[in-house]
């Protein structure tokens, strides 16, 4: 055994001694309780779980990949992801209900102290006390008696989206579709009917192919904070819905970064194995999204026979697959990175992802929430493009399963723009350079609001068939416009506004491609150019 397997071990072994006693010392289930109880109730599904797994084990070794990231990393992601460039993502469950501040107000309810106590209160004064209601006690006030998915999808469509990702369980362990693992879901519960099956049809018949997001991961710790006191957590009957609930521990490693000790179980790999892959194989997504913390060093095997599995089953039906993690919970290659809420600096030589939400502060529905503009939206997409990326927009639906009003309007600003200046975007690739201009984009993960408003003097590129666009991503006062990277070297035959359809004036010079430009159109947003060269 090496001297870091020796030091992990050691680690894990204090950290354990520590769960424990801080379990005991909290008047909660100790850890080896509160793993006993989660399996107990669990075990109506050891036979299913266990044939979703063999299952799982044969399509791993049978096609073009195996389960090991020296295979996976020979994946390539598929054209129609590519060519695709915007997508609409989904949060809606049972939180939406609450509507207080997100899809994290499970996790916080339970918040008693610190900095989230306002949860809590919120919790006790609008529903009743603890241990007597629960977040359980929210699901039969998830009716989603306005949910139409129908109604969603042609609003995608119309929005100009090509790919749409509903979350299919949040953290919060509650399922929005026909789960056979599992009583606690949309089908059963609720609303009472299969949410994502819904949805599946819904989208795949206005013609976009269809994602589907699993948070399940994090459930391992998500309710934590009701094990610290006498709340309905702790009670073995809930268990299934609320999970193991460990506390969720850090520690530096020997290379000085932060390292993730919370305990994780076979067992709840193997759950979080089966439950991941039985969405594979009653819905076929195109695409599936994993938040951050399969990144967590137990869930490495795991992750690698489900990415396998998934890449062989869809290359079995012609299918190309998506896979998108975050950070560095895959290796280089084996799937596609998604940049939460944030940008890339630089064009990024593999496709790859940004997320954000169309309000500033959550992803599911709060109430007095603030949302983006449309033009943050249109820039954000156009930068994102220009660096061989995609982006992801979230909305969060009303409990009821209406959308609010703030989301259509951005939606449908959005589809004005993408339909007039879409050839500018869809289909495209990078070009030699992504753009140029003063303004700097904050790069990395949770940077969305960093970045200074766009300038006139700020253009994108993309470019297609032959073809080079250039995104312009404000108006000039003088209607005057110079793009420098097109020097005198490169030959250009015309220049075509497409919103307009205008031929545009212009002159080449040393210092770049001149413009005259007309009355400035109306709420554009961005200036879409196509540019034909000789």
């Amino acid at each position: 055994m090496s001297k870091g397997a020796l030091h992990r071990l050691a680690m894990t072994s204090t950290w354990m001694l520590v769960a424990v006693s801080l379990a005991a010392t909290a008047g909660a289930p100790d850890a080896g309780t509160i793993e006993q109880q989660w399996r107990q109730a669990n075990s109506k599904y050891d036979g299913a779980r266990q044939a979703v797994l063999k299952q799982v084990d044969a399509q791993a070794w049978s096609g073009p990949f195996q389960p090991d990231w020296s295979s996976l990393a020979e994946y390539k992601t598929p054209d129609w992801y590519r060519d695709a460039k915007f997508g609409i993502f989904i949060h809606w469950g049972v939180y939406s209900v609450v509507a207080y501040k997100g899809e994290w107000y499970p996790r916080h309810m339970y918040e008693r102290e610190g900095q989230y106590a306002n949860y809590y209160q919120h919790q006790i004064a609008t529903y009743g006390p603890m241990p007597q209601v629960g977040y359980k006690d929210l699901i039969p006030k998830f009716k989603a008696e306005h949910f139409d998915p129908a109604a969603w999808a042609k609003l995608f469509r119309e929005a100009g989206a090509r790919y749409v990702v509903p979350v299919a369980e949040h953290h919060d362990g509650f399922a929005m579709y026909d789960s056979k693992l599992s009583d606690w879901t949309a089908v059963k519960m609720g609303p009472k009917r299969d949410v994502i099956g819904q949805i599946a049809t819904a989208v795949r018949a206005e013609g976009m192919k269809l994602g589907l997001s699993s948070h399940r991961a994090e459930h391992d710790w998500f309710f934590e904070y009701g094990r610290r006191f006498d709340s309905d957590v702790n009670d073995p009957r809930y268990a299934a819905l609320y999970g193991p609930a460990h506390p969720l521990q850090g520690a530096k490693g020997e290379d000085g970064k932060e390292v993730d000790w919370t305990f994780v179980s076979d067992a709840y790999l193997d759950d979080w194995l089966a439950r991941s892959a039985e969405i594979v194989q009653d819905y076929h997504p195109d695409l599936m999204y994993f938040d951050w913390w399969i990144g967590q060093t137990r869930f490495s095997g795991a992750l690698a026979r489900f990415a396998s599995f998934y890449y062989n089953q869809a290359a079995a039906r012609g299918q190309g697959a998506v896979l998108n993690y975050k950070l560095d919970s895959m290796r280089m290659g084996s799937g596609t990175l998604n940049i939460e809420r944030g940008q890339a600096a630089d064009i990024r030589p593999q496709p790859w992802q940004t997320e954000t939400s169309v309000s500033q502060d959550s992803w599911g529905y709060a109430e007095g929430d603030t949302y983006k503009n449309p033009d943050e939206i249109v820039h954000l997409l156009a930068d994102v493009v220009s660096k061989n990326g995609n982006l992801l927009l979230n909305i969060g639906p009303k409990g009821d399963g209406s959308i609010p009003d703030e989301a259509k309007n951005m939606l449908q600003a959005v589809g004005q723009w993408l339909h007039a200046n879409g050839e500018a975007i869809y289909g495209t690739r990078p070009w030699r350079q992504f753009g140029e201009g003063p303004t700097k984009v904050a790069a990395g993960t949770m940077q969305d609001s960093k970045t200074a408003p766009y300038t006139a003097q700020d253009f994108r590129f993309t470019s297609k068939d032959g073809r080079l666009y250039a995104i312009e991503l404000g108006w000039p006062d003088d209607r005057q416009a110079v793009i420098h990277a097109i020097g005198a070297d490169m030959k250009v035959r015309r220049v075509t506004l497409l919103a307009t359809g205008a031929e545009i004036p212009f002159q080449q010079q040393a210092d770049g491609l001149h413009l005259r430009l007309p009355t400035s159109p109306k709420g554009l947003h961005a200036y879409a150019y196509r540019i034909e060269l000789l």
